[in-house]
């Protein structure tokens, strides 16, 4: 894992910083809006935002007398390629177990290629 991506989950480690992410997903912000929302106080929530930032989560533009806090795309790409890493890893695993499952249920001279359930012992 890059040291990029390994700031980027750290970020995202602390639950007001994901509760962050998380309402910036529908749309920009401006910081009373998220205090509103989050209901925590305007200097958690900058501190938090400030984190965000400096690990390239979030970007704000200046509008008038406020900040506007939006999400930027890379970082999230970048989890999406890590995390499809392991899907082909676990398809690929699974598709090997599901073939050595299907080896064992066949056995030679069967009709359906299916084993009898084992007989009772008496």
């Amino acid at each position: 894992m890059s040291a990029a991506a390994a700031a980027t989950f750290a970020a995202l480690g602390e639950p007001n910083r994901l509760r962050i992410v998380e309402l910036l997903r529908d749309g920009p912000r401006p910081v009373n809006a998220i205090v509103q929302a989050l209901g925590l106080r305007q200097p958690q929530v900058s501190k938090h935002l400030r984190v965000l930032g400096e690990s390239g989560l979030v970007t704000a533009e200046p509008v008038h007398r406020q900040r506007i806090y939006r999400l930027e795309p890379e970082p999230f790409d970048a989890i999406a390629e890590w995390t499809e890493s392991f899907e082909r890893l676990w398809d690929a695993r699974l598709d090997s177990l599901g073939d050595l499952l299907a080896s064992l249920d066949r056995e030679p001279g069967t009709d359906d290629g299916h084993r009898d359930p084992p007989s009772p012992r008496r």
